[in-house]
């Protein structure tokens, strides 16, 4: 599952020099000058096989995010492939379930690791390392040929997305390397069993709820009731289809009026009525391991989540459970995007620190990552779709990545995704606690969204807080 920092932007990594490390993560400080971002160390001679100039000897220092992935991807399949180019290079790996605890302290010391997989519950805030010159500018490695095919460059070998949501303040420095695939999951064996259809339009969805009902065997539909965020990524993803992707820019940009337009009025007004009608009994008081769980038992049909999911429940699904995923129904016969639409979005995020002893080989260490060979093991072996374009060709992929792999595929052009979540940890945190209170009664959809606005704008005119813009 992945999550938002809720570091503030202003709570700079140089306040870990100053205060023990869990001071750290509340301290405030006044931004100063970012130092230039250049690499610590000197690079060797470049060639279109070494285009950062990597010195083969040097140490690597890599550190991974042991979390719904594990490491055994980085200690098995990426750093091999790094070590099949470098073998005089000793790669020194490192895992943590607290990236900021053990990390920000090696920031503010000037003497940060060459790799991070900066994921997690606890990221470190990506804001912030930019602002503070924290992280190396990688459009070089955008440009860099190929692992695999030096006539093609590594920009053209991922998702377009995966540019837009990396760069901060102009700069592509964020890679995000599974590719986060959203939709509607459920049992292929169950659907199959009990004559079930995915639904094409919400009129069909609302049937499908209401035969599950009747039928007693499940409930129809849950969510993470303890993290709402899981609901609100279909309500705002629905309201996108509903009035198209300038929905989703008009929210990220703050602009007057962007959560009460009337197609977010459509989408909250029908996820409500799923609130109140369908979900399973218990709901708001579960978590996203708990509801998961209750869907590999079969007592509910359906719930959002992303293609991690797969991963995250395989101790508990049933072997014959086939995970499948479907993207959200057409609300209406004139959506603005059509059926198939689909939200995505690059995450486990992986940096390389612009002041580490070797920038050069976390360079090449991200460009061994983005080769076929290492996104298809990668995909193989936790069962997750990588950014890589076409990676999963001729792999034995599981039900779940097969089918979001498909939905992906079939989208073509017609993909969405926001920021507002990554921007603005004020927003993300009203999101959900409205959300949840949505899908509880607690709200109307005019009022869930009238409360949005009003956080919205309190960001918007709050001057302490950096403001970002997407197009």
């Amino acid at each position: 599952m992945p999550h938002t920092p809720h570091l503030s932007r202003r709570e700079l990594l140089r306040g870990a020099a100053l205060v023990p490390v869990a001071g750290a993560l509340a301290a405030c400080a006044t931004p100063q000058a970012p130092p230039a971002a250049s690499g610590s160390a000197a690079p060797a001679a470049t060639s279109a096989a070494n285009p950062f100039g990597v010195a083969g000897d040097k140490p690597l220092e890599v550190w991974i995010f042991d979390g719904g992935f594990g490491q055994d991807y980085a200690k098995n399949i990426h750093q091999p492939l790094y070590k099949s180019k470098y073998p005089g290079a000793e790669i020194k790996h490192n895992a943590t379930k607290e990236i900021t605890k053990v990390l920000q302290p090696r920031f503010a010391g000037g003497n940060p690791p060459d790799v991070i997989d900066n994921s997690g519950a606890n990221f470190m805030d990506f804001g912030a390392l930019s602002q503070d010159g924290q992280l190396q500018d990688l459009t070089a490695l955008l440009d860099a040929p190929s692992w695999d095919d030096p006539n093609v460059k590594v920009r053209d070998t991922i998702d377009q997305s995966v540019i837009d949501i990396g760069t901060y303040d102009g700069k592509f420095s964020v890679l995000g390397y599974v590719n986060y695939i959203f939709g509607i999951w459920y049992s292929q064996k169950a659907f199959r069993e009990n004559g079930w259809e995915p639904p094409k339009t919400w009129d069909e969805f609302l049937k499908l709820c209401e035969t599950i009902k009747k039928s007693g065997k499940m409930a129809p539909f849950t969510y993470a009731g303890k993290h709402p965020q899981y609901l609100y990524e279909p309500l705002v993803t629905l309201a996108a289809k509903i009035g198209g992707n300038e929905v989703m820019v008009n929210i990220d940009n703050l602009e007057d009026g962007a959560w009460t337009s009337e197609p977010m009025k459509t989408a909250a007004t029908a996820w409500a009525e799923i609130g109140a009608k369908y979900l399973m009994q218990g709901t708001a008081g579960l978590d996203h391991v708990q509801t998961q769980t209750a869907q590999n038992k079969y007592q509910v049909a359906m719930l959002p989540s992303g293609s991690w999911l797969e991963n995250e429940q395989k101790t508990t699904t049933p072997d014959d459970f086939e995970y499948g995923m479907f993207t959200l129904p057409d609300l209406t016969g004139s959506d603005k995007l059509p059926y198939g639409t689909i939200h995505t979005s690059p995450g486990e995020n992986f940096i390389v620190p612009s002041k580490s002893a070797n920038p050069q080989g976390g360079m090449e260490y991200l460009r061994a990552m983005l080769s076929k060979k290492a996104a298809g093991d990668f995909s193989e072996l936790v069962r997750t779709v990588t950014v890589v374009k076409g990676a999963g060709e001729g792999r034995q992929l599981s039900p779940g990545v097969s089918s979001a792999t498909a939905a992906v595929t079939t989208a073509g052009e017609n993909v969405v995704y926001y920021m507002w979540e990554r921007w603005y940890a004020q927003l993300k945190d009203e999101c959900k606690a409205a959300t949840g209170e949505l899908m509880n009664g607690g709200l109307t959809p005019e009022k869930y969204l009238e409360r949005m606005q009003k956080k919205a704008d309190e960001i918007k005119n709050d001057s302490s807080i950096k403001k970002f813009t997407r197009s």
